[in-house]
């Protein structure tokens, strides 16, 4: 995935199309020269329609696209013939994308299924045609109904990657790397921060049978909750993950810097602490058995932990094993 084309947030302008008017049409014929009312109905409006798309995994399709319209509904017509409905206007999506009112901030839709269909906004419905307003009293009306106008309005499009796993950390906590061992993603790795600058997303394989996938998010900063750094706009990807695993640098002050991960997960959504953790050591290659022993002192209890190095390829099938384990967990 080209990181200019990664693209999880548009804005555009969509519009469902109106309802046809009905027909005034009085019947007319060489041996029935003042008939009735025949006029038929209108047509539907189209609707708008967002579809998801297993195949779509960015929204770029759509960043240059501002205004996307459906088709109006045609008017009735004589013989008491209806109107053609207006042509839907389906926008496919990747799954796990949400749309909002751009005013209200109000969920529209969203899609996490393939091929999964949901109407943001509803076509008008067709005016009646005269041949609805016909009684006793008014034989002949010369009037119908208009059609009913659509909906339009800007909408937010946003885009949450859905994957079993988030990788959660600090930049140069050793995620991208992790990821391009353990899996077929290639993300790019350098020895500076923020070299992650979008999702990765890789599939891993604890055995032939059993699978995962694994998304390596941007790194966390402290203050991104507030706006600092990359972690403000890929936070929302964290929601998706059944499980976040926590990887922090042997190098680092292990204790203080998962308190500081936990503390902006939660000032950006509380809900998210309520997700299962596991808790990897990077880098566990440049120490002793003797660090390893006080940083293991220092870890929360209930929370599964292991020490790794993926430069290294060490205790990368016993981080597998207990990644699925906690996935299976009732």
């Amino acid at each position: 995935m080209a990181t200019s084309n990664f693209i999880d947030y548009v804005k555009v302008f969509i519009r469902s199309g109106n309802g046809g008017p009905g027909s005034k049409h009085l019947f007319r014929s060489k041996n029935t020269p003042k008939g009735g009312p025949d006029g038929g109905d209108g047509g539907r409006g189209g609707h708008i329609i967002l579809r998801g798309n297993a195949q779509l995994w960015t929204l770029l399709h759509l960043r240059y696209t501002k205004h996307l319209f459906a088709e109006h509904g045609q008017s009735g017509g004589e013989s008491l013939c209806t109107g053609r409905s207006g042509k839907d206007l389906y926008i496919d999506v990747p799954l796990g994308t949400i749309v909002r009112d751009a005013e209200t901030g109000e969920k529209l839709a969203e899609v996490t299924f393939d091929n999964e269909e949901v109407i943001i906004y509803k076509g008008g419905r067709g005016g009646q045609g005269n041949n609805h307003f016909k009684s006793a009293t008014r034989q002949t009306p010369r009037f119908a109904q208009p059609g009913e106008t659509g909906v339009e309005g800007w909408v937010i499009m946003e885009l949450k990657i859905l994957a079993d796993v988030g990788l959660v950390g600090f930049p140069n906590a050793g995620k991208s790397t992790l990821l391009s061992v353990v899996s077929a993603a290639k993300p790019e790795i350098a020895d500076y921060p923020f070299t992650t600058l979008v999702p990765n997303l890789g599939i891993v394989s604890v055995d032939s049978s059993r699978t995962f996938v694994l998304a390596d998010i941007p790194g966390i900063i402290e203050g991104a909750a507030e706006g600092r750094g990359l972690g403000l706009r890929f936070l929302r990807h964290i929601e998706r993950n059944s499980l976040l695993l926590f990887m922090i640098s042997a190098e680092e002050d292990v204790k203080t810097q998962y308190k500081i991960l936990l503390g902006e997960l939660k000032k950006y959504n509380p809900e998210l602490l309520d997700k299962r953790r596991i808790l990897a050591i990077t880098k566990c290659d440049i120490i002793d058995e003797a660090r390893q022993r006080e940083i293991k002192k220092s870890l929360p209890k209930k929370v599964p932990h292991i020490f790794i190095s993926a430069v290294a390829q060490r205790g990368l099938k016993e981080l597998k094993e207990i990644i699925w384990s906690e996935l299976t967990a009732e």
